[in-house]
């Protein structure tokens, strides 16, 4: 078979190919052959060139396998640590684009836990025209439930005011209220809750039940599912039954949530909320002085202040960013926008998940030039008679490239294919800890990774191959 002819795809003379000897016989007969019969004699080549590849990879099935299973794990791996990155950007958007109006919270506080806000603002704002209206809320961190000790994942006290939450056009968890009923005004002082569906399943409970929170008795009187793990973290309860629980007085709010009237843009409205207050920061630290207790007061409390605080840009004179942060006084932004910030985060997190793939990779990357370089020593003496015969540089060198991009193909496939059922598996596991998502762009992007690996993997091979005269190829072999 390697001795026989076909015409070449450019001159149409005569060249060594993958041909039975019927084909060569009829290629001869047709030295100038028409561009139909060129097309096809391309066709049995590229095939040909398959097929062998193909074989040669079968021949030593244990060493392709091996190679198979370290490129399968090192893109399985990538695929599961970059769906840990777009979880989190789906679990964010999908729980901040739930509110479409503004949140003003405290200057320089990245989540709503650890910002104070003077309760009277919340008349200043809604005094503010194209403002349709406002709500003043309070969020804690629930400390016990049911007695025992709540740390992961973290549950929060959301306290809104419920007449403030009726009037609103649109409401997260109001909305969103799958049995039972919302929170009512006549529900004050009685510590009645609405939970979440994952809240209610972790302690068996229903609506009627009663659950302790921070040694309070409250009657569940409505379970709602928002579809997020973020949202599904709270325990909605009156504002004031919320006060009572986390020990704060009547002169704090956490965050303003600002519905603006229909036609008025955000955009057009933050400028105003903030031109409002600045100048009035002094009035922020005297708030929030009020509820410091409640907040460090919480398990590794202090610590995560000062970690979130050190997240923020600093600014080297000191004596300018306290009159900054004095200047602004209040900072109004969409959900979606504090979404963004918090996204801006994931940078970081975005590094650790590329180190810890590459580690995988080099692995790959070591199996897949180990297997072709071993495959590529044991046929030297191949080559040299595939070379002898008329085979080119270039036909070798698209053969050895050719095995190696098998594998890389085999490998992303399954790699793929393994890295999304895994994510499955660990969200169906761990429901209320994990948001995996295996996305197809992370799909795409590792499956094209795989094969540029493999290709990777043989060109060294393959330049080592072809660089060598066919009686050298034969002598070493």
């Amino acid at each position: 078979m390697l001795e026989d002819h076909a015409l070449s795809k450019t001159s149409g003379t005569c060249h060594p190919t993958f041909w039975d000897r019927r084909s060569s016989s009829r290629a001869r007969k047709h030295c100038l052959c028409p561009a139909s019969l060129t097309a096809f004699v391309e066709v049995r080549y590229n095939a040909g060139m398959i097929t062998f590849a193909l074989r040669n990879l079968f021949s030593r099935p244990l060493r392709s396998l091996l190679a198979l299973l370290g490129l399968t794990v090192a893109i399985a791996g990538m695929v599961g640590l970059f769906s840990v990155a777009s979880g989190l950007e789906l679990m964010v958007n999908k729980a901040f684009g739930r509110a479409p109006g503004i949140v003003a919270m405290q200057h320089g506080a990245l989540i709503p836990l650890f910002s104070r806000l003077p309760a009277g603002w919340n008349e200043e704002i809604a005094q503010l025209p194209g403002v349709r209206q406002t709500r003043p809320e309070i969020w804690a961190r629930i400390q016990t439930l049911d007695g025992k000790v709540v740390f992961n994942p973290p549950r929060l006290l959301f306290g809104a005011h419920v007449a403030d939450t009726w009037k609103l056009n649109h409401a997260v968890f109001r909305d969103d209220i799958r049995s039972g009923r919302f929170l009512q005004d006549e529900d004050r002082g009685t510590f009645a809750c609405v939970v979440s569906r994952q809240v209610a399943k972790d302690l068996s409970k229903t609506v009627g039940d009663t659950v302790l929170i921070d040694g309070y008795n409250s009657e569940i009187v409505g379970i709602f599912d928002t579809g997020s793990v973020l949202l599904d973290m709270a325990v909605l309860m009156h504002d004031s039954d919320v006060r009572t629980i986390a020990r704060l007085d009547d002169r704090t709010v956490s965050v303003i949530y600002v519905e603006p009237e229909v036609g008025v843009s955000p955009e057009t409205l933050i400028p105003a909320i903030r031109d409002r207050f600045r100048g009035r920061g002094t009035e922020v630290a005297t708030a929030s002085s009020s509820g410091t207790d409640s907040v460090e007061s919480l398990p590794l409390g202090a610590l995560a202040k000062s970690l979130l605080q050190g997240l923020q840009p600093q600014d080297t004179n000191k004596t300018a960013a306290n009159s900054d942060t004095q200047a602004e006084g209040i900072e109004a932004r969409t959900a979606r926008d504090w979404g963004s910030r918090l996204l801006e985060f994931n940078a970081d997190l975005d590094l650790f998940l590329w180190l810890m793939t590459l580690i995988g990779v080099v692995i790959a990357l070591l199996s897949i030039l180990n297997t072709m370089l071993m495959s590529v020593s044991e046929r030297m003496i191949e080559f040299g008679v595939l070379k002898a015969n008329g085979w080119t540089r270039w036909n070798i060198l698209s053969l050895i490239t050719l095995e190696s991009a098998t594998l890389g193909v085999c490998g992303g496939v399954l790699g793929c294919l393994c890295g999304w059922i895994g994510t499955l598996i660990l969200n169906s596991v761990y429901e209320t800890k994990l948001n995996l998502y295996a996305s197809p762009g992370v799909i795409g992007f590792s499956m094209l990774f795989s094969i540029f690996l493999g290709m990777i993997g043989g060109l060294y091979p393959a330049w080592w191959a072809v660089r060598m005269s066919p009686m050298e190829a034969i002598r070493r072999g």
